[in-house]
């Protein structure tokens, strides 16, 4: 009998004990150094449990600066809670990045309380006040209090409409549209200036308590490694340099818990690979150098025309010897930039939009600074691993990029 391909490593001792524990997904049993918001949440939720609406919320962040898991954290015990209270209390939790639109926000919250008997919301097709009042009729018959939560708010927010038009139906349930229950609304965003773009009346219709999170530091994400990886890896799996430095490294990138997570994870899949019979500071590099290139590729290639103009118009500036670059220097290579590709100029507000987007899935870094009498200033610059061929990339992954990459441009060099 021929051996299979995989009998090998399943035979093989593994360094995991659990793997799900160094996964994003994982919900510990405690959340070092975020206490604070952990208070306040609670503060304001305790109301579910005494029959009344909490306020709406919303959660400001870097990426990795543990919103989401807090949210869940203090959510499973309210859950938790109202289960043996007798208290009615339900959590949904939504991904705006992947559901997108009103209609299918509405869809799934509808679907999520549905009955044995309850017509199915179908994924499109139907009115979207016809799916509102399936979403409001499930609610009054069972009396209690919802809370919805919309992670990643700010990519519903950025489509138009969309943002205003779910959120001014959710917040217009407490007002007289349900008599037994009542729905609060938490909003998760990494972007501080998402409400910029709402309407004005949803801001108010809203008026949400804000709740923002600093990101970690690089001792403060060794406290969140070290009791993930007792459960996670075997017991002296280990090097005592591992966890120093992956909260180091993570500490570097705007104290993001998932990369420092991601980097322990992969080093020590890199140490299986090795048949070594422990994680080394070696197999943490292996683990960041994978994550560079895995990540910011696709990333890079994915991005819409107007948003690799603009990444081009920092990186061409960086070339010419800038750094600390303002968003007058980068829209004035722009204009130049979108002249070559044979594509219309967006308005100078809109790119200090796309420089925003870009800083928050961390391609660059653009930091505000005061000029004092002169106003606030962005401070761009890159943020990509040394050796990295950006421009390639977007030359290969879009075609009208090659004559914008290809001109040579007069740009201003200051002294």
């Amino acid at each position: 009998m021929s051996r299979n391909l995989f009998d090998e490593l399943l035979n093989a001792k593994s360094l995991f004990l659990d793997r799900r524990a160094l996964g994003h997904a994982f919900t510990p049993e405690s959340l070092p150094h975020r206490e604070l918001e952990i208070s306040v949440l609670v503060n304001n939720l305790v109301e579910a449990l005494r029959g009344h609406s909490p306020s709406n919320m919303t959660l400001y962040g870097r990426p990795g600066s543990g919103k989401t898991a807090v949210t869940r954290f203090v959510c499973r015990d309210l859950e938790a809670k109202g289960a043996a209270e007798g208290s009615n209390v339900k959590t949904i939790e939504i991904n705006c990045r992947n559901i997108d639109t009103k209609y299918r926000v509405l869809a799934q919250i509808g679907n999520h309380l549905s009955r044995e008997g309850d017509a199915v919301i179908p994924f499109t097709g139907w009115p979207a006040d016809r799916v509102f009042e399936h979403v409001r009729t499930r609610m009054e018959r069972d009396p209690g209090v919802y809370i919805i939560i919309l992670d990643e708010i700010d990519y519903l927010v950025r489509k138009g409409r969309e943002g205003d038009d779910l959120l001014y139906c959710l917040t217009s349930l407490n007002i007289g549209l349900l008599k037994d229950s009542f729905c609060c609304v938490i909003g998760i965003s990494n972007d501080l200036g998402f409400t910029e773009d709402l309407d004005p009346r949803v801001t108010s219709r809203l008026s949400p308590i804000d709740v923002v999170f600093s990101p970690y530091n690089a001792n403060q994400l060794e406290d969140v490694l070290n009791p993930r990886a007792e459960r996670g890896v075997v017991e002296n799996g280990l090097d005592c340099a591992v966890i120093p430095l992956c909260a180091a490294l993570a500490a570097k990138e705007d104290g993001d818990a998932r990369r420092a997570l991601d980097l322990l994870r992969i080093s020590v899949q890199k140490a299986e690979q090795d048949s070594g019979g422990i994680v080394n500071i070696g197999h943490v590099r292996q683990a960041q150098s994978q994550l560079e290139f895995d990540q910011i590729t696709p990333t890079i290639r994915n991005l819409p025309l107007q948003q690799k103009l603009v990444l081009f118009s920092v990186i061409i500036n960086e070339k010419n010897g800038l750094r600390n670059i303002s968003t007058g220097e980068v829209y004035g290579t722009y204009e130049m930039a979108c002249l070559n590709a044979g594509e219309r100029a967006l308005t100078s507000r809109r790119v200090s939009s796309l420089i925003r987007e870009l800083d928050m899935i961390g391609i660059v870094s653009a930091k505000t600074t005061s000029r004092g009498r002169h106003g606030m200033s962005k401070r761009i610059n890159t943020s990509l691993p040394p050796g990295f061929d950006v421009l390639e990339i977007m030359r290969s992954s879009e075609p009208l990029m090659e004559p914008v990459i290809n001109t040579r441009y007069r740009l201003q060099n200051r002294l």
